[in-house]
């Protein structure tokens, strides 16, 4: 059941503070209830849903006129302020109402025209639905218990059953100007009506204020839930045998099928799992009768999961790869199919969408969800949760009977949604997974940054948990503490890494440790203990992670931070530069070894870069024993510069970037003519 989470302290705390702002408490409380609607993934997921109030603003001569504030494109009401509730003036856009036929393209640009801040975001889709509705505040939301109800073949009964004539359906038009105009005709002819169901796609309340409206979101949503909840006492799913394959050998199986039949130069893939048991018997029910094509819950989630899942059941596993790569490309076929079929049809010229699946059914195992970056690949896996659970009590209850195909088509190529194509911009690393060690040192800090600002999903680990805690990373970098030099904690992080995202696609190696003394002094302990972190923690990362990439097919890299101590040995540093020689050894083997399956490997020679290794104290010794300013002693290279953590952190970017580079060493060091390779 849905919580009632409104509290009258904390709606007049937002009057107030918002008054503050010179904002009225009508649009306070608006972004008040659509946080509430937002933050719960029952009654609407990731920035779906659309929220609206009509009060009145004062133009640049103090006249008042009346606007409709809406959310915007690109808002998620969980966190929505006003600037993603933008005020369009009222009258103009009660006037389109008139017109026989309005496109999108028109309406856009109406909408538009009549901002009243024109660096405002573009209003929602259904703007118009929201400004033809005489309400105060409209409110529309994607309940599960609402799709469900939706898709039945035939819910007037359900309806009248729950609701009497409180509550009146719509039949299903895609959104825009026509449905705007047929919702608001049938709210009008039903006075006693507090609600629609748009048959297909949702749920609008509406209200007096934003409070009337919520509760009533909240009172018409449990209602239908409790109906269902019924019926679902009544008729089960039964769990079936798992097959006998570890997560691990699915997953990689999957990714193989992926990367095996990708056009792309660099695919990205970032893969969740959902084995819920309960889900899983569904799932393994849908598949049994066949329900797979039939479509998905809200024509609004074709644009995120595509039209149908990829299924996978037990006879495609049992027989391997071989079938799994068979049967991904069956679904490209038929997918390619839908498009060429229904694009023939349209007056516009189409551009093809990636015609892989966004999410795979297992039988005996539950779902999978396919992305390109974590965030998209949860998105996708929580939508396909909520399309389980739609199916399952639709069916419970007459039958799940979405959308056919050439709504679905028009939607998912719907032009509004085929211009962003055009303005869609991809970073250079988006969706890859990068594991980087030593992370929250000074070099590592910049490799995390460089990465997360090229684009890529980064795995920050470290020893120390603290300065990894204290780090000032971007909210997108998981963190993890782990000593990489114990190899069994090693492996259990890959295998984590493996069930979270489904693997990884670059290794940053950077972790490392200098120990200083004369190789005379030196005790054979200190000896090993600087190998076990300069090169046997290195190495170790290297195969589990190179065995990985082999096995899921992912031409994936490796780069190792190094240092000039491998070529060009410092005085009593013996200690660090007899691993790091030999760690550049392992670059070049590596990458004569794994090159015939794609991967690279590279790395970097770096010099005189503060850091926990080349700490101020020793500088300061360094550069009094040579005479030098802590100034002169770094910038004491060719270019008279002090080479710093983002050029080291730059050179390892470009570098995994250089598609066609392997068993190579960049130096960073300013120039040092000892130090070069040839």
């Amino acid at each position: 059941m849905i919580k009632n989470r409104w509290v009258d302290e904390d709606a007049d705390d937002f009057v107030a503070s918002y008054a503050g702002k010179g904002i009225d408490s009508d649009l306070a409380l608006r972004v008040y209830t659509s946080r509430l609607i937002g933050s719960d993934p029952d009654l609407v997921m990731y920035g779906g849903g659309n929220t609206s109030c009509k009060t009145e603003v004062k133009d640049l001569f103090g006249n008042k006129q009346k606007v409709i504030c809406v959310k915007g494109s690109g808002w998620d009401l969980a966190t929505i302020e006003t600037e993603g509730l933008p005020a369009v003036k009222l009258e103009p856009l009660l006037k389109l109402r008139k017109l026989e036929k309005l496109s999108d393209e028109e309406m856009v640009n109406a909408q538009r025209a009549n901002l009243i801040n024109q660096a405002a975001p573009n209003p929602s889709i259904e703007t118009l639905l929201h400004a033809f509705l005489p309400h105060a505040v409209v409110d529309h939301t994607h309940a599960t218990a609402f799709l469900s109800l939706a898709n039945l073949p035939d819910p007037t009964t359900i309806i009248r059953e729950i609701f009497g004539d409180r509550l009146v359906l719509v039949p299903y038009i895609m959104p825009g100007f026509s449905l705007a105009k047929v919702a608001a005709n049938i709210a009008e002819d039903n006075p006693k009506a507090e609600g629609l169901i748009l048959l297909k796609h949702g749920h609008f309340t509406w209200g007096k204020n934003a409070k009337e409206s919520y509760l009533r979101v909240i009172e018409q949503t449990n209602l239908v839930e409790k109906w269902f909840a019924d019926h679902r006492s009544i008729v089960g799913f039964q769990s079936k045998e798992v097959p006998n394959k570890s997560n691990r050998s699915l997953i990689s199986m999957v990714k193989k099928a992926y990367f095996d039949l990708s056009d792309e130069p660099k695919p990205s893939l970032v893969l969740k799992i959902f084995t819920d048991e309960e889900i899983s018997a569904q799932v393994d029910s849908h598949i049994a009768n066949g329900v797979v094509g039939r479509g998905v819950a809200t024509p609004d989630h074709v644009i995120r999961i595509k039209p149908k899942p990829w299924v996978l059941t037990k006879a495609i596993l049992s027989e391997g790869q071989s079938a799994i790569n068979k049967s991904l490309v069956a679904y490209i076929e038929d997918y390619k199919k839908y498009f060429m079929k229904w694009s023939a049809k349209t007056d516009e010229l189409k551009t093809i969408l990636n015609p892989k699946p966004k999410v795979v059914w297992v039988e005996g195992f539950g779902l999978m969800g396919l992305g390109a970056s974590i965030k998209e690949a949860q998105t996708i896996m929580d939508i396909a949760v909520q399309n389980i659970s739609v199916i399952s009590d639709s069916e419970r209850a007459g039958g799940f009977h979405p959308v056919k195909d050439k709504d679905l088509f028009d939607m998912e190529y719907w032009s509004l949604e085929q211009a962003k194509l055009k303005k869609s911009f991809f970073l250079p690393l988006q969706g890859k997974i990068t594991l980087v060690t030593g992370a929250a040192g000074a070099i590592g800090t910049a490799v995390v940054n460089s990465f997360i600002e090229s684009g890529a999903e980064v795995v920050a680990i470290d020893i120390n948990k603290s300065a990894l805690e204290e780090s000032n990373f971007d909210s997108r970098v998981q963190k993890r503490t782990i000593d990489v030099t114990d190899g069994s904690k090693v492996e259990k992080l890959i295998e984590e890494l493996v069930h979270d995202f489904g693997g990884v696609d670059i290794l940053v190696s950077n972790a490392g440790m200098a120990l200083q003394s004369p190789l005379l002094e030196l005790e054979l302990s200190d000896l090993r203990k600087s190998f076990e972190i300069n090169f046997f923690a290195h190495f170790n990362l290297a195969k589990i992670i190179g065995q990985l990439f082999v096995e899921q097919g992912n031409k994936g890299q490796m780069l190792f931070n190094i240092s000039k101590q491998a070529v060009n040995p410092g005085r009593n540093f013996g200690a660090y530069g007899l691993p790091k020689s030999t760690l550049m050894f392992l670059v070049k083997q590596l990458s004569l070894e794994l090159g015939n399956y794609g991967i690279r490997v590279n790395g970097v020679n770096a010099d005189r870069v503060r850091s926990g290794i080349l700490s101020d104290n020793l500088i300061i010794d360094r550069a009094g024993a040579r005479g030098l300013s802590v100034e002169k002693y770094m910038s004491a290279n060719l270019l008279n510069k002090e080479v710093e953590a983002h050029h080291v952190a730059k050179a390892l970017v470009d570098l995994a970037l250089s598609n066609r580079t392997t068993g190579h060493v960049i130096t960073v060091d300013g120039g040092n003519i000892e130090a070069s390779l040839r």
